[in-house]
């Protein structure tokens, strides 16, 4: 059975914001002789890494609210340079816009089962999407 997994995502002001920070990421990762994964680093090992693989993506929490998710590719346990054990959540880096969903901030990651999950909103070809500060504010009202 498919499991998800859920995490704030700091620093980013909106799913454009994320996306930019994805593309400039993997543009230094390229100039830099390395693959260009879409990688998040963590703390904890999920325990549950198998259902976790078998089509599970990570839901990002923009500024208290699922606003979008990414596939998770691969999940890679490893230690820094310090011998601390670190995990690598390897993902597609490509977004897809879900239902805004309010969460309240929570620390690290969390589970969250495929009935909890937010549907992804439907591909539009860009011209009928609501601007971003908009979809913001009516999301954080509940009315998207």
């Amino acid at each position: 059975m498919t499991l998800h997994l859920i995490k704030l995502c700091v620093g980013a002001d909106s799913v454009e914001d994320l996306q930019d920070w994805i593309t400039r990421r993997q543009a230094a990762r390229r100039a830099a002789g390395e693959p260009a994964e879409q990688i998040h680093t963590t703390r904890m090992m999920p325990a549950r890494k198998d259902e976790l693989l078998e089509g599970g993506s990570l839901y990002w929490v923009i500024k208290g609210v699922v606003q979008a998710r990414q596939r998770l590719i691969d999940i890679r346990p490893f230690k820094d340079e310090d011998g601390i054990k670190r995990c690598h959540l390897v993902m597609e880096p490509v977004l897809a816009r879900t239902r805004a969903q309010p969460r309240r901030a929570f620390q690290g990651w969390r589970y969250l089962e495929a009935a909890d999950a937010p549907e992804d909103l439907p591909e539009r070809d860009g011209a009928g999407d609501l601007p971003e500060d908009m979809r913001q504010a009516l999301a954080e009202l509940g009315l998207i």
